[in-house]
């Protein structure tokens, strides 16, 4: 292999590496901004003992605190929690307060 030949490898293997990780570094930006908006506010949570599950009737999207999600099916946010935004409407706490 001549000098050049070598040469050549080693600029086709660093634009195979660079091109590697770019790749990577693009698809970390494309996964992750879907969940930077996701916050759980553990501490609060287990203050309130809240459970993503419903305690007979009373559940989240029935109560006075929560703030809906973009459906209503999707997680929302709480008055009483805040910088949480993965409140399950079917979840419940001890300051769960029927919506008017």
């Amino acid at each position: 292999m001549t000098g050049d030949a070598i040469i050549d490898n080693h600029a086709r293997r660093r634009r195979l590496l660079k091109l590697g990780g770019a790749t990577i570094a693009l698809a970390a930006i494309v996964v992750i901004p879907n969940r930077t908006d996701a916050a759980v506010n553990a501490a609060l949570r287990a203050a309130l003992k809240y459970q993503g599950k419903p305690e007979g009737d009373k559940n989240c999207a029935n109560c006075v605190q929560f703030v809906p999600g973009a459906s209503a099916k999707e997680p929302g946010g709480c008055k009483v929690i805040p910088n949480d935004t993965e409140i399950s409407p079917q979840g419940y706490c001890v300051a769960w307060a029927k919506k008017v």
